[in-house]
């Protein structure tokens, strides 16, 4: 079985917000650069993964003033988010798993770690990744049915598909919260000793909300900030919020858990998933790390 504190995931796609913000600022430099030497930023690529930009124009200096305006970095991550929103819009409308979204979500967001959204459009990249993210997780959809359900030339998925893949490393197993999140409500079951109806229904009804805000996470900077487990935990907190099963005021829970039971739980959880060693003082600030950058 896959386990992600051995996987490339964890050894090679998790950084600092510095680190993001590092390799953001030097994509869209390179672009502007391309954009003042060629007259565009646009790349060609092959259906090999080889690219190159447009041949230099002579009087690109002249015409300076009729080039089009370079993104800003704020910019392009506007426009990541658009087309994220549209990955799982596409997800939805195949009814992929969420493993499948999440999956994708996490190549888009490796890919433009690399390149400015000024290189390679996110629209055509947006169709790989999810075309690739199907490949990967074994949920086989052709190029061409996923073109034509969308509307979209399924040449333009299959011409970019080596340059994802090299983008990404070959680094094609990604680790999303939604399991995690299953593991965390079936414990919860248990801690809570959860055996009539109330109980269960409100367990189900914060695991069917902390999907919901997995979605919104999942669109966030978080799955390159943070390891799966930790998404699943902010997920599920920010469900408790609208269900309410633990009341850390009061001391007590839905099943009347107390504080001592709890923190025995969340060091359980530290010791079986994604950062054991941590304390539980580290967990909570990479939850509420979490919460805030899906609440922008």
């Amino acid at each position: 079985m896959a386990d992600f504190m051995t996987s490339t995931h964890k050894t090679k796609w998790i950084y600092t917000p510095q680190d993001i913000k590092h390799k953001y600022k030097v994509a869209n430099q390179r672009a502007k650069q391309a954009l003042e030497m060629f007259g565009t930023t646009r790349m060609e690529v092959d259906i090999d993964g080889t690219f190159s930009y447009a041949e230099s124009q002579n009087d690109a200096k002249d015409n300076a003033e009729k080039r089009p305006k370079p993104l800003k970095v704020e910019e392009e991550q506007l426009l990541r988010a658009f087309y994220e929103f549209k990955i799982q819009d596409v997800c939805d409308a195949f009814k992929f798993p969420r493993k499948i979204q999440a999956t994708a979500l996490i190549y888009f967001k490796r890919f433009y770690l690399l390149w400015s959204v000024m290189e390679h459009h996110p629209k055509d990249i947006m169709l790989t990744c999810i075309y690739a993210a199907c490949k990967a997780e074994e949920n086989h959809v052709s190029a061409e049915e996923l073109g034509k359900g969308i509307g979209q030339d399924h040449h333009v998925i299959l011409n970019n598909e080596m340059l994802v893949f090299q983008s990404l490393g070959f680094d094609l197993i990604a680790y999303a919260p939604y399991r995690a999140l299953e593991g965390f409500i079936s414990d919860l079951e248990e801690f809570c000793g959860a055996q009539d109806d109330d109980q269960l229904v409100a367990l189900k009804g914060a695991l069917d909300t902390a999907r919901i805000e997995a979605d919104k996470i999942m669109r966030s900077d978080g799955p390159l900030l943070f390891p799966p487990g930790q998404l699943a935990l902010a997920a599920l907190h920010r469900a408790n919020a609208a269900h309410g099963i633990f009341d850390f005021e009061r001391s007590q829970s839905l099943s009347h858990l107390d504080r001592s039971t709890i923190i025995r739980y969340l060091r359980s959880v530290l010791s079986h998933h994604d950062q054991p060693g941590h304390a539980i003082s580290e967990l909570t600030g990479s939850i509420n790390a979490i919460d805030s950058l899906a609440s922008t």
